[in-house]
């Protein structure tokens, strides 16, 4: 295949948006939804343009099922395929657990953790079909130790589930070609978070330094790559160390 399709969640900004412009830079076209950041989704889309590559923005919630769906289908109607699903949409709160809202809870499983099932279960046949594809999710990094978390309990309860979502995905769909793997970032300075924040994390980090979009980046190429089809159902820890 001498030009695949990308379809990013969350590729308006930070390292969805990383990681769309190294791949249009490797010849892919590139589709990003967004929910409410449409002035950076359209910078996205000129800057995919700029290099030569096709790109395409949408407006989708994909915490809703059928608005999923519909942006899996436009995809393949527009362009055919999709042969890579990067699952990087993920908002969170910090509050303690105790002062959680109802609304509050459901929407770091509505955001993080069923968006992955809504997209993955709608790009799957098709991959399927063709015998090759790839799949990542973002998790966190300390995700797999199950450890308390009394401030972020909802966000970082989904991103463990998304572990186990995509272990059973790849094990599932390792038959058809097709790669699940997770990538599980600690400090990125992906510009989401203030710099005096990430510049009181470095003590903790045992790399000294705060990762940076590259390093997603990279991570990312390598997971897509013929070199990692062999790799399926792994959590890349993106922390310098953080969270071990």
């Amino acid at each position: 295949m001498t030009e695949k399709v990308a379809l990013i969640t969350g590729g308006a900004k930070g390292i969805g948006r990383a990681i769309a412009l190294d791949l249009t830079e490797q010849g892919w076209s590139v589709a990003i939804c967004y929910r409410t950041s449409e002035k950076e989704a359209k910078e996205t889309l000129e800057a995919i343009e700029k290099k030569g590559s096709r790109g395409l923005q949408v407006k989708c919630d994909v915490s809703d099922p059928k608005a999923a769906e519909g942006f899996v289908k436009e995809v393949e109607k527009e362009w055919g395929r999709i042969d890579a699903l990067i699952n990087c949409a993920g908002p969170y709160h910090r509050v303690n657990i105790l002062d959680e809202t109802i609304e509050g809870w459901h929407s770091m499983f509505d955001n993080n953790l069923h968006p992955v099932f809504y997209m993955s279960r709608a790009v799957a046949p098709g991959m399927k079909e063709r015998k090759w594809g790839r799949i990542i999710n973002f998790s966190m990094a300390n995700a797999d130790k199950l450890s308390a978390q009394s401030e972020i309990t909802a966000h970082y309860i989904a991103k463990a589930g998304i572990l186990i979502l995509t272990r059973s995905l790849a094990r599932m769909l390792a038959p058809h070609g097709i790669t699940v793997n997770a990538i599980s970032p600690g400090f990125i300075n992906s510009g989401s978070a203030p710099e005096e924040e990430l510049a009181k994390m470095v003590k903790t980090i045992p790399a000294g330094y705060v990762g940076n979009l590259q390093d997603a980046v990279g991570a990312a190429r390598f997971l897509l790559s013929e070199e990692a089809g062999y790799i399926n159902g792994s959590n890349i820890h993106l922390s310098g160390g953080w969270g071990l």
